[in-house]
């Protein structure tokens, strides 16, 4: 989660209204943020809309101080510093955070790993510039890399790191968890209201019914991307979040060989995925994580460990014979979350 320079504008919320045809009339609230941005779509007539906008907005930013790795005085580096040399007592969010990142790198059997930080800095994708590391600096990565090492104590909320040069990023979650905690201070209104609220073009969560439609589902397209302009169909979503992952988003090419920016942390290497994988699931921060555990894993992989979340379902986008005609693959969907063009 990259901290942005942005001058004054990080601390403005730009808001527009939407829904011209009068069907679902939307204020839009949006913010730079964690390298990305963050947009809340709530009704126009919810009182005190925008200053409830403002101030989940207000917690995003907020949480970004507390998670980035690209300042030195955020927690997390904060805890990637002194972690190696005994417990550290985090705030209670946190730690209930990293104890959701390691209870998914069980379920992925170490496809993902928030402590992979040293193996996305060895590859340039934290500062850059991005690069092949040798086989000698992966191994070493690899070394300081590992979920296991990771100790939690909950009594305590203590974290403790068990190698020396571990690094823990949160980058592949904290979005997501950035979003779920923006949906509760939109939860705590005064007045029951329903929202969509983005974190840029990978995660969102809807919450509640798109205003005017009571009981109806929030619809959010499936990218295609191989071809941006054609969808490849809708979900309908509702108290629930959505997560995309996908190694073309950010990539480099060496000697005509692209590698993408999703790692295996059990190799060292980028993973070889789908085009995108793109998840459900209860809140974002767990959809951001099971797309980029899921991403590694591949389709065939992921079957039983889906069929074992019968409140999680993916979407699998592979290359097809053109760009207009990818091969969508569904698990753990009805047609009631998900209908394909």
């Amino acid at each position: 989660m990259r901290l942005r320079r942005l001058g004054s504008v990080a601390h403005r919320a730009d808001a527009e209204a939407a829904g011209a045809d009068g069907s679902m009339d939307l204020l839009r609230v949006h913010r730079p943020g964690m390298g990305s941005y963050f947009e809340i779509r709530l009704g126009a007539r919810v009182p005190g809309a925008l200053e409830l906008a403002s101030r989940a907005l207000d917690l995003i930013e907020a949480l970004e101080g507390q998670l980035t790795i690209y300042r030195d005085d955020s927690e997390v580096s904060l805890l990637n510093r002194d972690a190696p040399d005994g417990p550290v007592a985090v705030e209670p969010g946190l730690f209930d955070l990293l104890t959701l990142a390691r209870g998914i790198s069980e379920w992925s059997g170490g496809a993902y790993d928030v402590t992979a930080g040293a193996l996305s800095e060895a590859w340039g994708f934290v500062r850059g510039p991005k690069r092949v590391p040798t086989d000698a600096e992966r191994a070493d990565a690899l070394a300081k890399t590992g979920w296991c090492r990771l100790r939690l104590d909950p009594t305590r909320r203590t974290v403790g790191f068990e190698t020396r040069g571990m690094v823990v990023n949160l980058g592949s979650i904290g979005k997501g968890y950035a979003i779920d905690r923006a949906v509760d201070v939109l939860r705590g209104h005064w007045l029951p209201t329903s929202a969509l609220v983005h974190g840029g073009q990978s995660s969102l969560f809807a919450l509640g019914s798109p205003p005017g439609r009571f009981a109806d589902r929030w619809e959010v397209a499936l990218r295609n991307p191989f071809d941006p302009e054609s969808p490849l169909g809708v979900f309908r979503v509702r108290n629930r979040a959505v997560g995309t992952s996908g190694g073309a988003f950010q990539h480099f090419e060496v000697d005509g060989r692209s590698y993408g920016h999703i790692l295996d942390p059990r190799t060292g290497s980028p993973a070889e995925g789908p085009a995108s994988v793109t998840v459900l699931a209860p809140n974002a921060a767990e959809a951001d994580a099971l797309s980029t555990a899921l991403y590694v894993l591949g389709a065939e992989a992921a079957r039983d460990l889906v069929a074992a979340r019968p409140d999680v379902g993916v979407v699998f986008v592979h290359e097809g014979p053109s760009d207009h005609a990818p091969r969508v693959v569904a698990m753990g969907l009805g047609p009631r979350d998900f209908a394909s063009s």
